[in-house]
């Protein structure tokens, strides 16, 4: 099972800035998650709201006024790519403009990072499946009717064979079905040790945690 820290290490750090990063790589996981939103002036910034701390839209500032909103530096994806090249990184696209200008920007490392792309837009997903070599996944926050019809509606996607799902929403029966079916799961959210632990005895691929210490702890 790989271990990812959710938005970087930030227990002394602000999230999703180069800091939380390099503090989760000196814990040793195995990658981490990030968030890409594009903002005003057309920069793909690592930064999980909709809303600044100023309760302006991230759309509609710029990468400056962002960072003087959140009062730290806000890297951009290149700049995390060229910073840890040695990550394997979970980015996940929050909007359909940001899945639009991040394909342009991932073409050039696909082939040089290792990459997992999600993002709960299914239709950036498949549009990142089509247009770029690297892995894709589906972030679900609910539980499924029919696991089977979301395996099916994937099938034009070869790249799409994974999904995140929320902890709350975790089942393990769908787990089994779509891992029978070829696929990867990962699960976000778990907050305690019990459920970290009940997390990894599902057998999923991956864990993705704001808590890596829970698991490097057992």
């Amino acid at each position: 099972m790989l271990l990812l820290a959710h938005r970087g290490y930030h227990a002394t750090a602000p999230e999703n800035t180069l800091a939380a990063f390099a503090a989760a790589v000196d814990l040793a996981v195995d990658g981490i998650e990030t968030d890409v939103r594009l903002s005003a002036d057309r920069g793909l910034v690592i930064f999980h709201d909709r809303v600044s701390p100023r309760g302006r839209a991230v759309a509609q500032i710029t990468h400056r006024e962002l960072e003087q909103d959140a009062g730290y530096e806000v890297p951009l994806l290149e700049e995390i790519l060229d910073a840890f090249p040695g990550v394997y990184w979970n980015v996940e696209i929050k909007t359909a403009a940001a899945g639009r200008a991040a394909i342009a920007v991932l073409s050039k490392y696909a082939r040089t990072r290792r990459l997992l792309l999600s993002s709960f837009r299914h239709e950036v997903v498949a549009q990142c499946a089509l247009e770029l070599d690297v892995d894709c996944a589906l972030l679900l926050a609910h539980r499924p009717l029919d696991a089977g019809a979301i395996i099916t509606g994937c099938a034009a996607y070869p790249r799409i064979r994974s999904a995140v799902w929320d902890y709350n929403a975790l089942d393990a029966s769908v787990l089994a079905e779509t891992t029978a079916a070829g696929w990867k799961n990962y699960v976000y959210g778990p907050v305690t040790q019990a459920e970290h632990l009940h997390c990894a005895g599902l057998g999923p691929a991956g864990l993705i945690t704001d808590y890596p210490r829970c698991v490097l702890a057992g």
